[in-house]
C-alpha cells in the first residue's frame, strides 16, 4: 500500500475509533434515540444535493429496507445506549468489534457460506473475550450496557450481509434512502421514549451539536468516502485487516479524553477479542 492510501487508511480508523468515545461526550447531552435521529438526518441532508431521491430497482426496495432498519435503526440506537448506560467506553469499543464473527455465523445461516473449524476456534474465542469483560469487577453492574453493545453488534454484521445484495446502487443513493428511512422510526420511537422531541432539539448545547456533527459527517461521511475511494485501489481483503485497528485507536483516545484505564481482565479480553478478528481478516486475505 502506497504511504499517501496508508496514512489515510490509519486516519480512517481513528475516526472509527472516536466515534464511541465521542459519542459518550453526546450522551450526557442528549438521549440516545434523539442523538441517532440526528445522526442519520444530517447524514441524509448531505447526500440529498447527490441522490435527490433516485429510485434503486425495485426488487432492491425490501433488501434497501431491511438495511436502512438494521443499519441506520438498530446499531446506531444500541449504540448510544449501550454508551449512555456506562461509564466505562473502552469495553464498548472492544464489544463493537463482534461485528466480524456474528458476520460470518450470518453468512453461514443466510448465504451457505463455509466457515472453516479454525475460523469457528476463533468466534468462540472472541465471545469468550466477552465474557471475560463481563465479570470484569469494574463492569460488573454495567452489563446492560455490553448487552446492547452486543445487539449492536449483530445488527451492524446484519446491514453488512444485507449490503451484499446492494452493491449495484451508487452509494449516495444508498446513503440517502437509508437515512431517509431510518430517520422517521428514529424520530417516533425518540418521541415515545425520550419525551418531548422539540424541547431536546431546542435545549442542545454546543458540545451535543458538535458530537452530531462528528458522528454524521466525520465518521459516517467522511470516514466511509476514505473507505471506498481506498477500495477503489486495493482488494476487500487487504484494507479488511485495518480495521482491527480502530478499537485500539479508540481505546487510546478514550484514555486521553476520559483518563479511562483498562483494567487487566478487559486487557485480556480486549486481546481475545481483538486478536481473534484480526485472525479472522488474516484468514479471509488467504
Amino acid at each position: 500500500m502506497q504511504p499517501k492510501h496508508l496514512t489515510l487508511v490509519l486516519l480512517v480508523m481513528v475516526l472509527y475509533g472516536s466515534a464511541y468515545p465521542v459519542g459518550k461526550i453526546g450522551t450526557l447531552g442528549a438521549p440516545p434515540m434523539f442523538l441517532a435521529a440526528m445522526r442519520v438526518l444530517c447524514v441524509f441532508l448531505f447526500f440529498l444535493p447527490f441522490f435527490k431521491f433516485k429510485l434503486p430497482p425495485s426488487r432492491l426496495f425490501l433488501p434497501l429496507l431491511g438495511f436502512s432498519l438494521s443499519m441506520g435503526v438498530c446499531t446506531y440506537a444500541f449504540m448510544y445506549y449501550a454508551l449512555s448506560f456506562t461509564s466505562l467506553v473502552a469495553p464498548i469499543v472492544i464489544g463493537a468489534q463482534l461485528a466480524i464473527p456474528f458476520g460470518l455465523i450470518l453468512s453461514l445461516i443466510f448465504l451457505n457460506e463455509k466457515v472453516s473449524f479454525f475460523k469457528w476456534i476463533l468466534i468462540l474465542t472472541s465471545f469468550i473475550g466477552i465474557v471475560v469483560i463481563a465479570y470484569d469487577p469494574a463492569f460488573i453492574d454495567e452489563r446492560i450496557a455490553l448487552i446492547f453493545c452486543i445487539l449492536m453488534a449483530f445488527f451492524y454484521a446484519s446491514a453488512n450481509m444485507m449490503a451484499r445484495y446492494l452493491n449495484e446502487i451508487d452509494t449516495s443513493i444508498l446513503n440517502g434512502w437509508c437515512n431517509f428511512l431510518a430517520f422517521f422510526p428514529l424520530l417516533i420511537l425518540s418521541i415515545f421514549l425520550d419525551g418531548n422531541t422539540l424541547s431536546i432539539l431546542t435545549e442542545l448545547n454546543l458540545s451535543t451539536i458538535l458530537v452530531i456533527l462528528h458522528a454524521s459527517l466525520i465518521v459516517s461521511v467522511i470516514g466511509h468516502a476514505g473507505m471506498f475511494y481506498l477500495y477503489r485501489f486495493y482488494p476487500v481483503n487487504m484494507v479488511l485487516p485495518f480495521y482491527s485497528l480502530f478499537p485500539i485507536f479508540g481505546i487510546i483516545l478514550t484514555y486521553l479524553m476520559f483518563d479511562e484505564v483498562i483494567t487487566t481482565q478487559q486487557l485480556i479480553g480486549g486481546f481475545l477479542v481483538i486478536g481473534s478478528v484480526y485472525l479472522i481478516h488474516v484468514e479471509n486475505k488467504k
